[in-house]
């Protein structure tokens, strides 16, 4: 804290407050409630030392608490002086360690100097009590705002967690990484062509089209899928209204690209495309996961319907009509 007035002259301030009011306890009768102030602002001038510890404080505020400590800072050195032109120290020869006390002189003191001087040491007490109630209140705002992003983030993170729990439900089955494997594949300018094309164009451009790509095996149908599914995942991921949904399939694969798995595979890759996970696919996990049964056929052909209405889809499928070694 660099702005005139340190930690350290708050310390110095303190020590100060504290020896004056030990030196106000046998002050005369008209100064006796000054050693109480003096004392109220060493604690208020301790909890503002703690309370500065904490936050970084703004231009407004440092000045705003340098003129309260130069404040106090006076008004703690006019006590001082008038410690020193009104009292003088002398030790108690007569006791054991010769203790030493301040004895008073005779105090030409007017009330309202007394007055004004009490008059400053309360000033400084409720400005420093504000200024710390302020700081104090930031701080607890700061606690309460870095608290509830935690919990905003603990929630989102949550969400994410049990989502992604659903869509496994749904199907493990995932093409993605056989997407990734097969446009890796990918030689620079292969299927260009293709994206080119008029009927490619115009099976994008268009609603309700079926873009039909026959090919004997061997003949790249599988690297050109993989190429217009990457053209549209690129062309549409900021998009929400459009969900690409794809499947490969492979003879080799029979036994999980069963009718229901295919459905399933389409809800999932649909759902996951979402900024949120659809009410009509949480609804089908909430009626099946406590009983561990699964979804109907049917079930799961309306609940991809449902997906279906708040979306355009463009459908990519692969037939890899391979034959059997």
């Amino acid at each position: 804290m660099s702005f005139g007035f340190s930690v350290g002259d708050f310390i110095a301030a303190i020590e100060l407050a504290n020896k004056i009011r030990k030196e106000f306890v046998n002050a005369p009768s008209q100064s006796k409630d000054i050693p109480d102030e003096v004392r109220s602002l060493s604690i208020v001038l301790q909890d503002v030392e703690v309370v500065l510890s904490e936050p970084d404080l703004s231009t407004q505020e440092k000045t705003e608490l340098r003129e309260i400590a130069n404040g106090s800072h006076n008004v703690l050195k006019k006590l001082e002086e008038m410690l020193d032109k009104y009292g003088e120290l002398k030790s108690d020869s007569g006791s054991v360690g010769r203790k030493v006390k301040r004895v008073w002189k005779r105090l030409k003191w007017g009330p309202e100097d007394i007055k004004e001087l009490r008059s400053r040491i309360v000033a400084n007490i409720i400005l420093l009590n504000t200024f710390q109630g302020k700081i104090s209140s930031q701080i607890s705002m700061a606690t309460k705002g870095g608290v509830d992003q935690l919990h905003e983030r603990q929630d989102i993170q949550e969400r994410r967690e049990e989502c992604q729990a659903i869509l496994d439900w749904l199907t493990s089955i995932d093409y993605t990484a056989q997407q990734s494997d097969f446009i890796s594949r990918r030689q620079e300018g292969t299927g260009q062509w293709l994206l080119e094309s008029a009927e490619f164009r115009a099976w994008v451009e268009t609603k309700k089209q079926t873009l039909f790509c026959p090919g004997i095996p061997g003949a790249g149908k599988t690297i050109l899928t993989s190429i217009m599914v990457n053209e549209l995942t690129i062309r549409f991921s900021n998009d929400p209204t459009i969900g690409l949904a794809f499947i490969y399939f492979n003879f080799r694969r029979q036994d999980e690209q069963k009718i229901d798995d295919l459905l399933a595979s389409l809800l999932k890759k649909l759902a996951e495309s979402q900024p949120y996970l659809p009410v009509t696919v949480k609804e089908l996990y909430d009626r099946h996961k406590t009983k561990r049964t699964r979804p109907s056929l049917d079930e799961t052909f309306r609940s991809l319907q449902a997906v279906y209405i708040y979306m355009k889809l463009y459908r990519s499928f692969v037939a890899l009509f391979q034959k059997a070694p």
